[in-house]
């Protein structure tokens, strides 16, 4: 039974691709006999696209390379790219593929391929090489823009800096790269070379400014970095002058490092620059003192931002709801709310979400649903994917997965916004929680790759292969472990225990060698 189950769920995550490439390796009528000789459970598990595009294939004479209406562009070339291998082999499968030669290319399609992969830096760094080698063809600054965010979040950091000096050379550095570099370097801990770049900034033709500074500020202090972020400025800021900004980049930072009192000394310091302390100012101290379970200083700030003549909007109230709702204090969030709509200030989306939000953490699903379906509609806010996220969320939660499944249908069918990976995770816990862990897992996870073209995050590894395990399907948990090594994913050593423990019990030897070879270098 363990090596049935081993074969179905290999076969449906993983053949799949195999057989939409399979025609340009072997015969048609090859592949309609492979069909056939599928087993009938597994082909319903197959997405009805796939199915159709291999009856398609197989049929003499018939095929979508020679009817443009059959793929897009986009699912071909996302149809040659072979799973879990190097750059370099992603490239050169692209560049000899006739389909693929005869793709139209533009910016556009490689700006979606580049976000299509943006958690699988081998596949999107052989399909920029790819796109660059055609003909005609030059790379706008976006796409390196987009290629650099990408190495620098997968920690290829060697990668992202080899592409800066090509933009450099191309002139193509915008702030935004800049921007985008400096998090990434700050987000692997080498926040010295976010300093770096920011010294470098002649060398890319841009100045070092108010505005660039800002960058590097708000780079450190969001790393945490608070102290060396008041040093530079200190170096800098007699020939470089601050705005309003700069200070309430160090507000939110002295906050975020708990030190509440240098924050209020920021706003004094942005008070003798001729600054006055804003909507933003008050709102990031406002929510450290939620943190801090203190709503006597949150009341008392309220009162104070009106007695300056800078009454509390939106986002203030979004934002104490938010902190309230995480500390579970969800009566005061109610009064939050409450009292927001009293003093007429006018909702937006993301007050809708926070409100749904934590309506459905205390249970009270129809007014949830009757702020998302009549209440947003009436006042004419539009809803986005965190708004439809937190219905499906609030659904699965209570066991309503029926009703979650109509809310992703409705999001699929939007013209507005589209779904993330977010919004599948709750219906992924849904299918474990429930024990739907065949046909409907295996469907959720097709929409989401083919259907919807998500990449698997860290999180939606992370979540897969502990569910597995615990459903004793540790077969189909290898295997995606393999995948995410493979895309140079790194899991955490609870998630390797666990793994390693589930292959050893069913007598996985070999993975059991695999799992703990990864183990050692964690």
């Amino acid at each position: 039974m363990q090596v049935q189950s081993f074969w179905y769920f290999f076969m449906i995550f993983h053949t799949q691709a195999c057989l939409r490439n399979i025609h340009t390796l072997l015969k048609p009528s090859f592949c309609f006999t492979l069909l056939h000789l599928l087993p009938k459970r597994y082909c319903r598990s197959l997405s009805s696209s796939c199915v159709t595009s291999l009856i398609d294939d197989a049929r003499p004479g018939v095929g979508h390379l020679h009817d443009p209406t059959r793929q897009s562009d986009f699912d071909i070339v996302i149809s040659k790219i072979p799973v879990g291998k190097t750059d370099d082999e992603v490239f050169q499968r692209l560049i000899h593929d006739q389909a693929c030669s005869a793709v139209q290319l533009s910016h556009r399609l490689v700006i979606n391929l580049l976000h299509r992969f943006k958690n699988d830096w081998k596949s999107a760094l052989g399909v920029f090489r790819w796109a660059e080698s055609r003909p005609g063809y030059k790379h706008t600054p976006d796409s390196y823009d987009m290629i650099v965010d990408i190495m620098g979040k997968m920690k290829q950091m060697d990668r992202m800096r080899a592409f800066l000096e090509e933009m450099g050379d191309d002139h193509l550095v915008t702030l935004d790269t800049i921007a985008k570099a400096m998090r990434r370097f700050a987000g692997a801990r080498l926040w010295q070379d976010a300093v770096m770049i920011f010294d470098d900034l002649g060398t890319f033709g841009l100045e070092k400014n108010t505005e660039s500074m800002n960058v590097l500020l708000d780079t450190l202090c969001k790393e945490g970095k608070v102290e060396q972020a008041r040093a530079i400025f200190l170096e800098l800021k007699s020939h470089i002058a601050p705005n309003a900004h700069t200070f309430n980049i160090f507000i939110h930072g002295w906050c975020k490092v708990n030190r509440v009192d240098e924050a209020h000394w920021s706003m004094q310091e942005m008070k003798g620059h001729g600054y006055r302390p804003c909507v933003i100012s008050y709102s990031t101290i406002i929510q450290f003192y939620c943190h801090q379970h203190n709503l006597f200083k949150v009341y008392e700030l309220f009162d104070e931002m009106e007695a300056q003549g800078c009454p509390p909007n939106v986002v203030t109230y979004t934002t104490v709801i938010c902190s309230l709702a995480k500390l579970e204090e969800f009566e005061e969030a109610f009064q939050i709310a409450k009292r927001m709509k009293t003093v007429g200030c006018q909702p937006d989306t993301l007050f809708y979400n926070s409100l749904i939000h934590t309506l459905g953490r205390v249970g009270r699903v129809r007014e949830a649903v009757q702020v998302f379906e009549v209440e947003m509609r009436k006042t004419g806010v539009v809803p986005n994917t965190s708004t439809y996220n937190s219905m499906i969320a609030m659904f699965c939660h209570h066991a309503l997965e029926q009703k979650a499944l109509t809310v992703l249908k409705d999001l699929e069918n939007s013209k507005i916004c589209k779904p993330d990976v977010q919004t599948y995770y709750p219906l992924l816990k849904s299918c474990f929680k429930t024990g739907k862990t065949d046909n409907s897992l295996s469907q959720l996870l097709d929409d989401m790759v083919n259907k919807h073209h998500l990449s698997l995050d860290y999180s939606a590894y992370t979540l897969l292969i502990h569910g597995l395990c615990r459903a004793n399907k540790c077969e189909w948990a290898y295997l995606l472990f393999k995948e995410m090594i493979n895309l140079d994913i790194i899991p955490k050593y609870k998630t390797c225990r666990l793994l390693l423990d589930e292959v050893k019990q069913n007598k996985m030897y070999d993975a059991a060698e695999k799992v703990e070879d990864v183990m050692k270098i964690l």
